[in-house]
Formats: structure tokens, C-alpha cells, sequence
């Protein structure tokens, strides 16, 4: 079985004829941390299989950059980085010097001053500028959602653009508008999702449009309101090879491990520490390792009020081997998001051979399936419910951590999402064959 298998047949991506030669791929990338988000994890993995089938892979990307596969080209555009620079007067970074020169520099300075995130359209910004007296020697772009403006300008060159949207950023904007609790945060907020305009209207213009999961589809549909049959479901892969058991390293049993950004409501990591806060009663040597920073922040506020800021273990920085350890000596894994488009670190973790306790919140029970234990997201008691669960049940936890590494060698394959993504370039070159050139 494959990764097109899980589809249903109306939304299988169209059969099309082989490329008769390599095609040649250029894929931007406006930020591609490659073990922060999704996008960078699968940017690093997309580019390797589609080289890996034949083909020519060029990733376009701002800071911070990507790791590839050698065989992949990597076009670096700067950025003013400005989340990465020390801050200043009232917490702003200090204007850069190129921002009395560059226009491009100047538009991203100020809208970040403003509250603004503007990287998404400077990034598109810089790529045109960078082509401008380059040739675009192309057969297809196929766009890691950066869904920015300039897309529109390379498609408008007579190259076809295709997307990829992880998930509708616009449910980002909702949990967080909800999660704030003061007016002004929520307008603070909804100021720094203003990009959305853009890349709804962009979604809007390009054919066809990947999503990554049926939740994403079903959301993209729903919030951006484009048509279904513009969409083409192709699910992500898990590397199993990098992501598989270590026998040698001794099972902890007694340690939770979750990756999760500590302060982004979406990812649900508040509703894991008030489960681990009720657990510690009855299992009071219990762990949790959490792969992500803990910075200042409502998190931190939680951990302070429940007396555990000592007791949770917070790690980053981790290279893919470190955190294969770390699932090799971790009980159970936990995906206590209120969101996924697709869920990596799930997949990541059930590849490794651990059971795994996930919530309903986006694509988590399609990944999971029945290899897992599915909750409802946002309930502590819940994931409480479910964590002791396993617990108490070695031989359970024993019998998901092999069904869970068993459904990702199945169904996850990245040689499949490649294969079907060529299908997908192949639709998008034989619809542009048909446009008039700058449609």
C-alpha cells in the first residue's frame, strides 16, 4: 500500500504519462528551519526524494536555511532576520543600514515595527528581484506556502506554480485571537496575521494546489474558499530509516516526550502540563521531556503556578539522531496539539516504535490511525485518561509502538509523496501548455 492508497478514488491525484526527461524544480521557501516547523522538515525531505526519482531540484529560501540532500542547490536570499536580531529601543531591533537603500529592506523594517510579519511578501519580493535579469530555466515551480505575491510574477514569466499549504494559517490566527486575553492582544495579533490577505488570494491563483492531509483540504476549502477540484491530496512522508527503534538504548518506564512550541496555542503543550500535573499523584517519578524552548511567556507562567518549572525538561537545539534517542528512551509519546496540518513529530515518534497519545486536532488521527490512542484535543482529563492508560499496560504499549512503526513503513513513504507530487507538476505544465502566456 502507498501513500495514494489512503485516498479515496475522487481524490486520488490524476494519473498522468511519466516525464519523458528530469524536470527541473525550483522551490521557494520563505523560512526553512530544518527541525523547527514543518516546512523546513519537509522541504529537506521533498527536494531529496524528487532528486532521488531523477529530477533537478533548486530551493530558493530566507534565512534561516535549510538542510539538503548535496545533490540539491540551495539559492539563498538574505532577509533583514529581524526575529533573530537583538532588540533595541522598547524591545524593536535597531533599523538596519541597508534600510536607507533597499526598498525591500525598508517595506519589512517597518511593517515588523508596525506588528506586522511581512517576510512571507519581502521573501517573494527578493525572489522576482533575483530573477529579474536571470533566466527562469524551469519546468515548474512548486511553492513550500509562502503563497506570497511574487509567485504570481514568476507564473506571469509562462512558468506553472504549484502549492503546497500545510494547513490554512487562518486557524493559527483563530486559536491565537482566542487565546489572547486582553483586546489589545487580540488586535496585536490580528495585525501580525495580516499576510493572510495575501496568501489567500494567491491560494486563489494558482492550479492545482496541494494539501498535505484531508483536514487541510476540507480547512483550505472552508477558510480560503477555493474550489475542491483545484486541490490534489498528497500526504507527507515519515523517514523511517533515520526514525526507527534503537534496541541497545534501555526504555525508560517512566518518561512522556512531546514536541511542541511552548507558547504557541496551537500546539496544545498548556493541556499536556496540566495532565502531567495530575499524573505526578499516582506515577510521582514520571517524566516529561519536551522537545522545544521554554521561554517567558503563559507557559512559564503555568509551570511556575503548578510548581513544576523544575520538574519539566525542555530541550532544542537537537540534531535527528539526539531525538531518536530520545524516543528510544521515552514510555510514551504525546501530541497534545490543538491543530495539525499534517503532524510530523507524531509520525517521527510512531516510526521509532513508540506508542503514541494524540488528539483529534487536525490530520493527527489520520496519521495515527488505529496504531494509536486519539483524544480530544484541549481536554487534560483526556489525555490524563489516556497516558495512564498505557502506563499501566506494558504489553499494550509494546503492541502500539509496533503497529505505529509498522503503519509508517506501510503508508508514509516519501518515494510515494514524490511520485505522486510529479503526477501533480505534470497536471500543472500540461494546464499552463494551454494558458496564454502571462495568464
Amino acid at each position: 500500500m502507498t501513500t495514494i492508497d489512503l485516498l479515496s478514488d475522487s481524490e486520488i491525484v490524476p494519473r498522468a504519462a511519466s516525464p519523458t526527461r528530469p524536470l527541473r524544480i525550483l522551490m521557494p521557501s520563505y523560512r526553512s528551519h530544518p527541525h523547527t516547523g514543518g516546512q523546513g522538515v519537509y522541504l529537506r525531505h521533498i527536494s531529496k526524494a524528487l532528486v532521488d526519482l531523477g529530477h533537478s531540484v533548486d530551493v530558493i529560501s530566507g534565512p534561516p536555511y535549510p538542510d539538503l540532500d548535496p545533490r540539491v542547490t540551495l539559492i539563498r536570499l538574505p532577509s533583514l532576520d529581524l526575529y533573530a536580531r537583538p532588540k533595541a529601543f522598547l524591545g524593536l531591533p535597531a533599523m538596519p543600514a541597508s534600510c536607507l537603500t533597499d526598498r525591500i529592506d525598508r517595506h519589512e523594517y517597518f511593517a515588523h515595527i508596525s506588528g506586522a510579519f511581512a517576510e512571507p511578501n519581502t521573501f517573494g519580493m527578493r525572489m522576482v528581484r533575483h530573477f529579474q535579469d536571470r533566466p527562469l530555466d524551469y519546468d515548474v515551480v512548486h511553492d513550500n506556502q509562502t503563497l506570497c505575491w511574487g509567485l504570481l510574477a514568476l507564473r506571469r514569466k509562462g512558468v506553472p506554480v504549484v502549492g503546497t499549504i500545510h494547513h490554512p494559517i487562518t486557524m493559527d490566527r483563530r486559536i491565537s485571537v482566542a487565546a489572547a486575553d486582553t483586546f489589545g492582544l487580540r488586535l496585536l495579533v490580528r495585525r501580525w496575521y495580516s499576510f493572510l490577505g495575501m496568501q489567500i488570494k494567491v491560494a486563489r491563483a494558482l492550479d492545482p494546489v496541494i494539501a498535505v492531509s484531508r483536514s487541510t483540504l476540507r480547512d483550505v476549502v472552508q477558510d480560503f474558499r477555493l474550489d475542491a477540484r483545484r486541490l490534489r491530496l498528497v500526504y507527507h512522508g515519515i523517514d523511517a530509516e533515520i526514525f526507527r527503534p534503537l534496541p541497545d538504548v534501555r526504555r525508560r518506564p517512566n518518561r512522556l516526550v512531546a514536541t511542541a512550541s511552548a507558547d504557541v496555542p496551537l500546539k496544545g503543550l498548556v493541556y499536556l502540563i496540566e495532565a502531567y500535573a495530575s499524573l505526578l499523584s499516582r506515577y510521582p517519578d514520571l517524566e516529561l521531556h519536551v522537545v522545544g524552548t521554554l521561554r517567558d511567556g503563559p507557559t512559564a507562567k503555568l509551570l511556575a503556578k503548578l510548581g513544576l518549572k523544575e520538574r519539566v525538561q525542555f530541550r532544542s537545539g537537537l540534531t535527528d539522531e539526539e531525538i531518536v534517542r530520545l524516543y528510544a528512551e521515552a514510555t510514551i509519546a504525546v501530541a497534545p496539539s490543538v491543530y495539525e496540518g499534517f503532524g510530523f513529530p507524531a509520525g517521527e515518534a510512531m516510526a521509532a516504535g513508540l506508542p503514541v497519545v494524540a488528539t483529534d486536532g487536525g490530520s493527527l488521527p489520520e496519521v495515527v490511525g488505529e496504531a494509536g490512542i486519539v483524544v480530544p484535543a484541549k481536554s487534560p482529563p483526556a489525555l490524563t485518561e489516556a497516558i495512564a492508560s498505557l502506563l499501566d499496560d506494558p504489553a499494550r504499549r509494546a503492541t502500539l509502538g509496533a503497529q505505529a512503526r509498522l503503519r509508517m513503513l506501510e503508508l508514509f513513504r516519501w518515494r510515494a509523496t514524490a511520485e505522486a507530487v510529479v503526477r501533480v507538476y505534470l497536471e500543472a505544465m500540461a494546464h499552463a501548455d494551454g494558458r496564454p502566456r502571462g495568464a
